[in-house]
């Protein structure tokens, strides 16, 4: 499903930066009413594109972690026990 104007292949960043471009030319104004619907519609594909790319970061933060709190935590409860000892001392 790629997007006519190539939208589809970019990356957040980019994607990200191409939108405040967009925002920056409607807020300009000066454009006919179809270059006016024509780059409103680029920045609609844009935030969806950006909002998908945010999606799939925040699904992996949240695979990370599921991952490290299934992990046996007793490295991180010894250091802790072993440096409390230490700062007693």
């Amino acid at each position: 499903m790629s997007e006519p104007d190539g939208t589809a292949e970019l990356g957040y960043e980019q994607a990200r930066d191409q939108l405040i471009e967009v925002v920056r030319g409607l807020e300009a104004g000066g454009l006919s009413l179809e270059e006016s619907l024509a780059l409103w519609e680029k920045g609609e594909r844009l935030a969806r594109l950006c909002e998908k790319h945010l999606e799939g970061a925040r699904e992996r933060i949240e695979a990370a972690l599921a991952t490290v709190e299934d992990a046996p935590d007793t490295e991180t409860t010894e250091d802790a026990e072993g440096s409390a000892g230490r700062d007693s001392e």
